[in-house]
């Protein structure tokens, strides 16, 4: 049985359902690297081993949402989680005007 979210995340992967401040949280970190190195951004690490750590209800949602795979250490975004990355460095890049 797919996980609850998954069908939709198929059925109109231009819209994702909507996130909390959390799950949120996790893209705007993958942005800030993103932004930070120039280099696309497929997932982020759990757990770093200093002390860091993805909040794991935030991960709950997104991989409920279809959005993200988890991999022991490591949280992959799907196709449709890249998109919603996509779509948020998009409008940081409007909002500072460097479209």
């Amino acid at each position: 049985m797919p996980e609850k979210g998954t069908a939709q995340a198929q059925a109109d992967p231009q819209n994702p359902p909507p996130l909390s401040d959390k799950a949120l949280a996790v893209f705007a970190f993958a942005a800030y690297h993103q932004l930070e190195s120039g280099e696309p951004v497929t997932g982020v690490v759990r757990r770093d081993g200093a002390g860091h750590k993805a909040d794991e209800e935030a991960i709950a949602e997104l991989r409920e949402a279809g959005l993200v795979k988890v991999e022991e250490n490591r949280v992959f975004f799907s196709d449709q989680g890249e998109a919603v990355l996509g779509a948020l460095i998009g409008a940081l890049r409007t909002v500072g005007g460097t479209s």
